[in-house]
């Protein structure tokens, strides 16, 4: 009788839930193929900000080495400031010297002179030690400059090589995320492929049934085919229809290759008219209870538990929002979703 009625209520059929439901179904894949790509790009972009680090730090180092370099490029003038007050001295000496030989020629036979050209010898050796001193500095400093030189030739090498990293390391991201984009699509249609063979199968398999229906990528099940009202207790009906579908879900999993993470998800829903009986305090737990005595009767039935999932919605995805008998018999349902984990 109840079958009947069932029949007799959807003779219209509406194709826009459907519709709905598959266009929702396609914006949540490209959501998370975007949320993947997003994620390993987000990877990938810490191994590129390291590489930026080690830069800002060569930078750094470069910008030291160049405030070193002025200083001693200071210190260098100014010896150099300091060299040709001393050559000026040397020449002003040797000017002495030459009028003190000159003197010292003219006057060979006084005595004065013979000391008055001693002292002008001891004078004169006195600035060559000087000059000899600063050139001794003046080559330090030179010795130093060279090595600074090389240090920064060093560290320019080492930016280069840097920024060779750098460009190989985004050439390999680009090349990555090419890869991971064309994997991806590979699994979802090779997923999409065996959720169209499995549908297909549990089509024939359960038959044409006005509480079975095909909504969009999933199988909807009215409640009342699984449970009594207000109950989670599988029914011994429900239990030949699960049966039906613990079979198919055997032979997919051992069709399936191992490397495609796929799940059924198992999703409870219920009407909007609120529950509050001892058992259940609300339609989130009902529907919740629903959806886990499903799932624990396909494991019971040898489906692998890793391949299931179980969801409570309570009313807030409804499939029709009339407030009618009909509307409300309607939300009240099981649905099954092979997707992927």
């Amino acid at each position: 009788m109840a079958l009947a009625r069932t029949r007799r209520g959807e003779s219209g059929f509406n194709y826009w839930p459907g519709f709905v439901d598959a266009l929702s179904t396609l914006v949540l894949s490209i959501v998370f193929l975007l949320s993947v790509f997003l994620v390993v790009q987000f990877f990938l972009s810490q191994e590129v900000t390291g590489k930026d680090k080690a830069l800002e730090q060569l930078n750094a180092r470069i910008a030291q080495l160049n405030d070193l370099l002025s200083l001693e490029k200071l210190g260098k003038a100014s010896l150099d400031d300091q060299i040709s007050r001393l050559k000026a001295g040397l020449a002003a000496a040797e000017s002495e010297r030459d009028r003190a030989k000159g003197l010292y020629e003219g006057l060979a036979s006084a005595g004065d002179a013979a000391g008055r050209a001693t002292e002008l010898n001891k004078a004169l050796d006195s600035e060559k030690e000087v000059s000899a001193r600063a050139l001794a500095q003046i080559e330090v400093l030179n010795q130093q400059i060279s090595a600074l030189r090389r240090q920064l030739a060093a560290l320019e090498e080492a930016l280069d090589a840097s920024e060779k990293r750098g460009q190989q390391s985004q050439a390999r991201i680009a090349d990555l995320g090419q890869r991971l984009n064309v994997a991806l699509a590979q699994r979802v249609q090779e997923l999409s492929r065996y959720r169209s063979e499995f549908f297909g199968r549990l089509r024939t398999i359960l038959g044409n049934r006005p509480d079975i229906r095909i909504v969009g990528d999933r199988f909807v099940f009215q409640s009342e085919v699984f449970f009594d009202t207000g109950q989670a207790l599988l029914l011994p009906d429900g239990r030949a229809e699960l049966d039906k579908v613990a079979t198919a879900l055997i032979d997919l999993d051992k069709q399936i290759p191992g490397e495609i993470a796929w799940v059924l998800r198992v999703d409870g829903h219920t009407d909007v008219r609120p529950i509050n009986s001892p058992v259940f305090k609300s339609n989130w737990e009902l529907s919740s209870a629903r959806a886990i005595s499903v799932v624990q009767y396909l494991v019971s039935r040898g489906v692998p538990p890793q391949r299931l999932v179980a969801a409570g919605f309570a009313e807030f995805q409804p499939l029709d929002t009339a407030q009618t008998e009909e509307a409300y018999k309607r939300n009240r349902r099981i649905e099954l979703k092979l997707t992927e984990r």
